[in-house]
Order: structure tokens, then C-alpha cells, then sequence
């Protein structure tokens, strides 16, 4: 099977520069020739996740940004804050490209039987460089996915479903019985409420809106807490109290409801307490932040005992943790389930040119439950 491949193609990349600009741009890459056991993928499709964003915006403000042209093809710039210059100051001056993860098919192989067998497959993957035309990549690192999928279907196979499995993962590396989870309501949050249904996972969904309470109720979750009400914190305790869940994944990150989960935790367990202590209940309580839809300071009121933990979580670092072989079985469980526990939604699809408008960006950029980005690199 032969496929005509051009000698170059599109990737986007950004740049921050020391002055305190952003720059995006579309640049003319060559379509490197695969090894022995690699492969070249047309992409076809890839989301625009919020870790994403932190790449291609960074810390930007999207508000200043502005449309120009060099050399025939768009660029984008933005202003970074002074304030925020110091935390970029690792990427300065260097144009890195984007995009962790999507799907495409096998136009070039390299001479192992390993990679001559995935010629004209359509595979996944994950690790970066994926708002491009073509991605050269590792025959290991290409996820096959079934008959029938297509590269938008399958271009979300890591990110959010890995993540959503991580979860449940740590829950039981770390001795807990059930789950809470913040920005419920949003593609991960879906996944995750049909994955703990599947594995019999007891789940508390955290939203801000009858709405999204009612998309979750919808697809089956059973325990709802809405932030936006008056009655939140007696919900969320009670909901505690029901699945004894004693571990929280927060996507927000900045803001009071960290800590309000730790407090309602410190409550439910206080409901069943036989004795009184001054320093609170033994059982240990644990919020991971793995996200930052809020990036103001996090605020602990106190009022959860001695017992309790806060740290950051990063699926990476669940993956290194449990090895290659439990990360590649969770890998073709994302593969066998992505047309149903992990299906992604998406409400957008855009060129790689469409991407780089300021209109368009901003509208991305502000991460809102229900509008997932998706990039063609090959749209007009």
C-alpha cells in the first residue's frame, strides 16, 4: 500500500518571547523519513485540552491578542503579563511545538515487520507535536484502535480517558473506597462517571449548575453536589456520608473548594465518630489538584483536623508509577471502549488556520463545560 506524502506540512508552534510577547505561528516543517521502527502519521484529529492550553497560551492574556501574517500564513500574538514573565521563564525564546495527543493514519513505515504492519492502520497517540500534518512517532507509541473508529473518535484516547482510569487507579494504590470529583460535568467528568459505574466505584460528582447536575443524573451518575447552592455543603456531606469517600480529584485548583471537600470530609467522618478529639478525626482525607480552571491562590479555612493531605497529581506520573505493562493494558481498554465509556464530544472542529484567530482562541481558551475543541490539521 503506497501513500502520496508531501515533503513538508503544517505545525503550530508557540513562542514566548523576552520582551513579554506571545507568538504563535504556522510553520513549514519537513516530513521526516521514519526509521526502522517508526512510522508517519497523517494526523486528522486533535483535541485542545486544557493542558494544552498551558503550552500554546501559557500565561498570556488572550484578551490582547492580535491577528497579522508572515510569509503568507497566520500568526497570533498576545501580551504577557510582567507578573507573569518569571514562570515563563524556562521556555523563553524557544518555539515549541503543540498538541499532546490525537489520531491519524499510518502513511509511512519504516522497515521492521512491527511498523510495515501498522501501513494504512489508524492509530492514536500521545506525547506531544500533534497540531501538525504529519507526526512521525515510535511503533510502541502508536495505539491501533479498532475497525471502525475513526481518527476523531479516537483522537482523545489518552488524555481524558487515562486520566479518568488513573483516578480509580490511585484510589486503590492508596487504600480508599470511592471517589469526589470537581468540574464534574465536563468531557473527563463523563467518562469518569461511566467508568466508576462500570467498575463499581462509588462517585461524588461536584458541578455549578441544575444543568450540568442534570447531564450527569442523565448518564447515570447517582451522587450530585451543586456549588452554586445554598444547601451545598450539607449535599456534598451527605454524599460523603453515602459512599465514604475519602478522596478528591479537583480540577479547579485555585479558589475555596479544596478545602471545602476536606471540611465536608472532616464532617461526614465527625457523623460516625464514637469518641472526641481535639485534633479531628483519624481517618486520612487526600485532595489532589490536577488542574487549574481557577488560577488564583488555593484557600484552606482549617476545619478539617490533623489528618488530611493536599498535593498535585499528574497522569505522567501515575503512569511511570504503575509501569508499562498495567499502562498498556489500560491503554487497550481505552481502545475497546472509546466509542462508549470514553467517547468524546466535541463542539467545534477547526482548522489549524482557524486556531490562530483571535476570535477563536478566546473562545477556546476560556475552557467552558461543553465546548471541546477539535483540530483538523488537513481542514481548509
Amino acid at each position: 500500500m503506497a501513500y502520496d506524502t508531501p515533503a513538508s506540512g503544517l505545525q503550530l508552534r508557540s513562542l514566548v518571547k523576552g520582551d513579554g510577547e506571545l507568538e504563535i505561528t504556522l510553520a513549514e516543517v519537513p516530513v521526516a523519513e521514519p526509521g526502522e521502527d517508526e512510522v508517519v502519521v497523517r494526523v486528522e484529529a486533535s483535541p485542545i485540552n486544557p493542558s494544552d492550553l498551558g503550552l500554546l497560551v501559557g500565561a498570556a492574556d488572550v484578551s490582547t491578542a492580535k491577528a497579522a501574517e508572515s510569509g503568507g500564513k497566520p500568526v497570533v500574538t498576545a501580551r504577557v503579563p510582567p507578573a507573569f514573565m518569571k514562570a515563563m521563564a524556562a521556555r523563553v525564546d524557544q518555539s515549541l511545538p503543540v498538541g499532546n495527543e490525537g489520531a491519524g493514519v499510518v502513511v509511512k513505515a519504516g522497515s521492521s515487520p512491527a511498523a510495515q504492519a501498522l501501513l494504512g492502520k489508524t492509530v492514536a497517540l500521545f506525547g506531544g507535536s500533534m497540531y501538525a500534518q504529519y507526526r512521525k512517532a515510535r511503533v510502541a507509541d502508536a495505539l491501533v484502535l479498532p475497525p471502525g473508529v475513526t481518527p476523531a473518535e479516537g483522537a482523545s484516547c489518552f488524555v481524558n480517558p487515562l486520566t479518568a482510569l488513573g483516578m480509580i487507579g490511585t484510589m486503590r494504590l492508596e487504600g480508599h473506597k470511592a471517589l469526589v470529583h470537581t468540574a464534574a460535568a465536563s468531557n473527563l467528568g463523563q467518562m469518569l462517571v461511566k467508568a466508576c459505574a462500570a467498575d463499581g466505584v462509588p462517585l461524588v460528582n461536584i458541578v455549578r449548575s441544575d444543568e450540568q447536575a442534570a447531564l450527569l443524573r442523565g448518564i447515570g451518575a447517582t451522587h450530585v453536589a451543586d456549588s452554586s447552592k445554598p444547601t451545598f455543603m450539607e449535599d456534598l456531606t451527605q454524599a460523603l456520608v453515602d459512599t465514604g469517600a475519602t478522596l478528591a480529584f479537583d480540577a479547579i485548583g485555585g479558589g475555596r473548594l479544596a478545602g471545602q471537600i476536606l471540611t465536608a470530609m472532616e464532617a461526614a467522618a465527625n457523623r460516625t465518630a464514637t469518641t472526641y478529639s481535639r485534633y479531628g478525626s483519624t481517618t486520612h482525607k487526600q485532595v489532589y489538584i490536577y488542574g487549574g480552571l481557577d488560577t488564583g491562590p488555593t484557600e484552606l479555612n482549617r476545619g478539617f483536623g490533623m489528618a488530611w493531605g493536599m498535593g498535585g497529581w499528574l497522569l505522567p506520573y501515575f503512569l511511570e508509577k504503575v509501569g508499562p505493562g498495567e499502562a498498556q493494558a489500560l491503554r487497550e481498554r481505552v481502545a475497546r471502549e472509546i466509542k462508549t465509556t470514553f467517547a468524546s464530544h466535541y463542539s467545534h472542529v477547526i482548522s489549524l488556520t482557524e486556531a490562530l484567530k483571535p476570535e477563536v482562541m478566546a473562545a477556546y481558551n476560556r475552557k467552558s463545560t461543553g465546548e471541546k475543541y477539535l483540530i483538523a490539521p488537513h481542514k481548509a
